[in-house]
């Protein structure tokens, strides 16, 4: 098999960047900085004149300028080791003193670093014949699952290849496996495990050898595979299903509101102007010697909005915000299950230069379970994302027919602000707050527009969604 590049991962949110695969929603907000904490903000405050942006500039600069010279510095070190540096500064400089001092113990040293070098050099010429399989037995697993892989190494050619050194980087980890020396056909494979302690989405690969010399002047990696995916989602459990809350729909199920125009007929009254003729009831008409006309039952379905505040300053740590994440997930399986309209979304983040705090928000996939648990693996807090009030005014603004918001929190925000986020809903809606707090008891309390959920761990979620149901 040949060397490849490791590939990039599949189209899915940009760990940091607060994008997501998913369309995307703009609300035009006036000029402010007010509650936006990034790198402009913290260099510059809330200044826009001409001398702010030129230092938000040159520090832009410095910052591309600095990531061009770790690339190519990453490049030169890859094969160079820091005690290859050293030899090569020690070589000229041995050959200098030593002959222009006459210092002969210099000139023995100069020669044997070159010999050295020589050697090292000799090391990185060639490369092996074997082929590589990278195998992982689950792409997807759930937080604190056993997951591993395995690499199978083959010798396809008619002679024996020595052994070698192979590593697999398994995320922030290195799995280091010795070859053996394998004749001809000989196939070794190898298990290694894969850590799924944290939510998240872990590359593994590609699989290298390294070839370096003895003493360590030079180390060359080849890549013989692509790179593998692991998305590890977050911890899911059973709700009961949520009923409440609906929207208009000729596919729904009958309400108690009574319509001009429906398909479920509810009773006949007289005609007013305005009514539209074709639900005029001629019998009756007849009978009554007045014109009659239907009436029908409003027809709804439930459309669900699952909002998860990603600012750090809704949470009071990360395992509240994980908490979060998986009541989040629990939700919007559960109604990708009943086959029930939903969407998930997650605050942008404002970048880093931006003048204007950006209110957006991100929608998740929720075509199938796996789609929105792997958009719930990548998902982290920032600072500079939206918060849960903030989420809620985007939402109103630009989703339409809400039936029923989630709103997801950790315990830092206040009661003021659950309000004020489930104000910004039509009346019609109902709002349910989940606060996420590991140290404190489940709780159900409800203020007038808002229900509000406090929850401590995730089996909390069934008690508490089925004592609200019962209010």
């Amino acid at each position: 098999m040949s060397q490849t590049e490791p590939t990039q991962p599949p189209s899915t949110l940009t760990r940091g960047s607060g994008s997501l695969p998913s369309k995307r929603f703009d609300l035009t907000s006036a000029a402010a900085t007010e509650g936006l904490t990034n790198v402009r903000t913290k260099i510059v405050g809330n200044r826009t004149g001409r001398l702010a942006d030129a230092i938000v500039s040159v520090v832009r600069v410095s910052r591309d300028f600095e990531g061009v010279v770790r690339t190519w510095t990453a490049r030169v070190s890859s094969v160079v080791t820091a005690l290859g540096w050293s030899m090569l500064a020690v070589v000229p400089l041995s050959f200098a003193f030593g002959y222009g001092l006459g210092w002969m113990e210099l000139v023995v040293v100069g020669w044997a670093g070159l010999v050295l070098l020589l050697v090292a050099v000799v090391y990185l010429v060639g490369r092996s014949s074997f082929t590589v399989e990278l195998r992982l037995a689950h792409s997807r697993v759930v937080v604190g699952e056993q997951a591993s892989g395995s690499v199978i190494i083959a010798n396809p050619v008619r002679h024996r290849i020595l052994g070698a050194s192979v590593e697999i980087p398994v995320g922030n980890a290195l799995a280091a496996v010795t070859m053996p020396s394998l004749a001809r056909g000989a196939v070794f494979a190898h298990e290694f495990p894969v850590p799924t302690g944290r939510r998240g989405v872990l590359q593994i690969g590609p699989v290298r050898t390294v070839r370096a010399d003895p003493i360590g002047l030079v180390r060359r990696e080849l890549l013989w595979t692509d790179a593998q995916w692991m998305y590890v989602h977050p911890r899911t459990i059973g709700v009961p299903s949520t009923t409440t809350g609906f929207i208009r729909d000729l596919e729904g199920n009958p309400t108690r509101q009574i319509s001009n125009s429906d398909v479920s007929f509810h009773a006949l009254r007289e005609y007013v102007p305005g009514d539209e003729r074709r639900y005029i009831h001629w019998k009756s008409t007849a009978k009554t010697g007045r014109y009659m006309v239907r009436q029908f039952e409003e027809t709804r379905r439930s459309h669900l909005v699952i909002a998860l505040s990603l600012s750090a300053a809704d949470y009071a740590n990360d395992e509240e915000f994980e908490l979060a994440v998986s009541v989040a997930g629990s939700l919007g399986v559960r109604a990708i299950r009943d086959a029930r309209e939903v969407s998930v979304v997650v605050g942008d983040r404002t970048p880093d230069f931006a003048k204007r705090k950006v209110f957006a928000v991100s929608r998740l996939s929720t075509l199938t379970r796996s789609r929105l648990l792997d958009d719930l693996a990548v998902i982290e807090r920032d600072e500079s994302a939206l918060d849960v009030r903030d989420v809620a005014r985007v939402v109103s603004e630009q989703v339409a027919g809400v039936s029923v918001a989630f709103l997801v929190c950790g315990s830092t925000t206040t009661p003021t602000q659950l309000r004020a986020a489930s104000a910004l809903f039509p009346v019609d809606v109902e709002v349910v707050a989940i606060v996420c707090d590991p140290e404190i008891i489940p709780g159900y309390r409800r203020v007038p527009g808002l229900s509000v959920l406090t929850i401590g761990y995730l089996e909390d979620l069934q008690k508490s969604l089925s004592r609200s149901a019962a209010a």
